[in-house]
């Protein structure tokens, strides 16, 4: 049996356990509303007027004018992820994080050890509330695809049991948005053909439905019938750093693409800073709505850590190498590889404009930065490009 277990509303839970006077308010944690900031987390309070991760700042405060926004504190959330995936190891080696907020446990062959998964599931629950002062949702199930729907069946603070006997009746009634896949697009199709719940796309054969929507047609033909044969992948020798966010609901926006993006590079460069690496090949990972996944990749010059040089590459990834092809995007992903020890690196005195080497100054810049951010928090220093971003693009009075 399979583990997933989900922090419910990881950032802003943490924000409030820190300040207990945001218990009960509604509260965003994202970019700021003046520029193309987005929510990055929503509190269950704001979540009652609609508002939802991935959604433009500016527009959530449209839905709930009095919530009260704050920058995103990643390292702090970071800090507090590893002391959850602590807790998790004292179970089982077969951890594998999602994200900061999420992972799968395998604890099969912990049981001798701890009692049946289910219980290790209940533990887990309890010490992170004990210890952390936090709540999780748990979903345990014979695999990664159903117990990451049972995770989600009972939020907030859920705890969801699908036995292997049980797995068509917890199926049947469900929509198929809930099948991993199927996004705004895809679910269009689908109630096209009359088909709204995964008990009626189970009726479907496999040979319709990849007439219908090709490769993805196998993929939900499984998924329908709780077939799921991936593996829990445990930790293994870092060979890339990267970061990915799912969005709960399909963006089209480049700019709400880019913000996104930037945040990605930000957390990705501050961990080969950490860990004193450079990297010298960045990758850039896109899913769209019926689940096609492009990931394109470009190598530097020069290994770097700076935020900067890793950027510029990553946002000319999004901007010119995907396919040409309508902005409908699932999830979207940034990561570094090709590590190298930090050298000292010879200049021309007269450099040349395409070359990508990285300049001392800005790693110097980087290397205070993650140090004021690292005593006093993520919000108490932003990169002057985002300010500037946020400046070229703040929103103008429309005509009523």
């Amino acid at each position: 049996m399979i583990l997933h277990v989900d922090m419910d509303a990881f950032y802003a839970s943490v924000e409030e356990r820190d300040d207990p006077s945001l218990r009960g308010k509604p509260v965003i944690v994202g970019g700021t509303p003046e520029g193309r900031g987005v929510v990055a987390a929503a509190n269950y309070a704001v979540r009652k007027f609609g508002v939802h991760s991935a959604m433009a700042t500016a527009k959530a405060l449209k839905l709930c004018p009095d919530a009260i926004v704050l920058r995103p504190r990643m390292e702090h959330y970071s800090a507090v992820s590893q002391k959850i995936r602590d807790i998790f190891h004292r179970y089982t080696p077969l951890v594998e994080p999602l994200s900061l907020d999420e992972a799968f446990l395998d604890a099969t062959g912990s049981a001798k050890l701890f009692g049946s998964v289910e219980k290790i599931g209940r533990e887990i629950k309890d010490a992170i509330r004990d210890e952390l002062n936090l709540v999780a949702s748990v979903g345990v199930a014979p695999n990664k695809f159903l117990a990451k729907l049972a995770s989600d069946l009972d939020k907030p603070d859920g705890f969801t049991v699908v036995h292997p006997d049980r797995i068509q009746e917890v199926l049947a009634p469900l929509s198929v948005s809930r099948i991993w896949g199927v996004g705004k697009v895809t679910k269009r199709t689908f109630d096209r053909i009359g088909i709204k719940t995964i008990g009626q796309l189970r009726e479907l054969s496999l040979e319709r439905l990849q007439e219908t929507f090709g490769q993805s047609g196998a993929h939900f033909w499984k998924l329908a019938r709780g077939i799921d044969d991936r593996k829990v992948v445990a930790d293994r020798e870092t060979k890339s750093i990267s970061h990915e966010t799912t969005f709960p609901e399909d963006v089209t926006d480049l700019d709400v693409l880019k913000a996104w993006l930037l945040e990605l590079t930000e957390q990705v460069a501050r961990r080969l800073r950490k860990h004193k690496l450079h990297g010298k090949t960045v990758q850039l990972k896109v899913r769209y709505s019926n689940f096609d996944t492009f990931t394109r990749s470009k190598s530097l010059a020069h290994p770097t850590d700076a935020t900067n040089s890793l950027w510029a590459v990553a946002s000319e990834l999004l901007t010119k190498q995907l396919p040409d092809r309508p902005l409908v995007v699932r999830l979207l992903g940034m990561g570094v590889s090709n590590f190298h020890k930090p050298t000292a690196v010879q200049q021309s005195l007269f450099g040349d404009e395409d070359d990508d080497v990285e300049v001392p100054r800005d790693s110097k810049l980087d290397t205070v930065a993650d140090q004021i951010r690292s005593r006093f928090g993520s919000t108490s220093l932003r990169r002057a490009s985002t300010v500037q971003h946020e400046a070229e693009h703040k929103p103008q009075p429309r005509p009523e």
